[in-house]
């Protein structure tokens, strides 16, 4: 029973691999090209965000395994530690994947004055600024959205109303 639950993680895992690798375009791009991408990357500080995948993998796999059989968890700990510190150097495909992103989106040129923006000092904090900027732009989206809900609703109510008094009575 057990190892049919680690084979329904492995799938899964498995499955969430291709699913993911298939989703990046196949082009081809020149060692320059990439370069640019890569420098774009880097500047934006946008690979940051994946630090933490092998980490809550670790996580999670631990979770599920010691979940499965709690009286090897030390062992399962150690096991899960070894394996993790054997993947981290497959970030790099990651990165890899990533500047194929960038590349298929800008020219080669256009990821060169990217970069070049990126390093100077508006750059510097258009990046430092946009999380921040990203976020309460979605928090006063949600904020407005249920205002207008609200306002919907008083005035769907309030059209109903008027047509209930204004019908003809029989």
């Amino acid at each position: 029973m057990k190892s049919m639950k680690f084979a329904r993680i492995g799938l899964a895992m498995m499955a969430l691999g291709m699913v993911s690798g298939a989703a990046v375009a196949q082009d081809s791009f020149s060692d320059s090209h990439i370069e640019a991408a890569k420098a774009v990357a880097i500047e934006t500080k946008v690979l940051e965000p994946f630090d933490a995948i092998l980490f809550v993998m670790s996580e999670q796999t631990l979770s599920a395994f010691t979940q499965n059989d709690p009286t090897r968890a030390e062992e399962i700990a150690q096991v899960v530690q070894n394996v993790a510190l054997s993947l981290a150097p497959r970030r790099a495909e990651l990165n890899q994947e990533i500047y194929k992103i960038w590349a298929a989106a800008f020219s080669e040129e256009e990821l060169v004055q990217l970069a070049e923006f990126y390093r100077t000092p508006l750059g510097s904090k258009l990046r430092d600024s946009i999380a921040e900027i990203t976020g309460r732009s979605v928090n006063a989206s949600r904020e407005w959205q249920d205002r207008l809900s609200v306002d919907m609703v008083a005035l769907v109510q309030e059209e109903l109303t008027k047509g209930d008094t204004e019908a003809p009575k029989e």
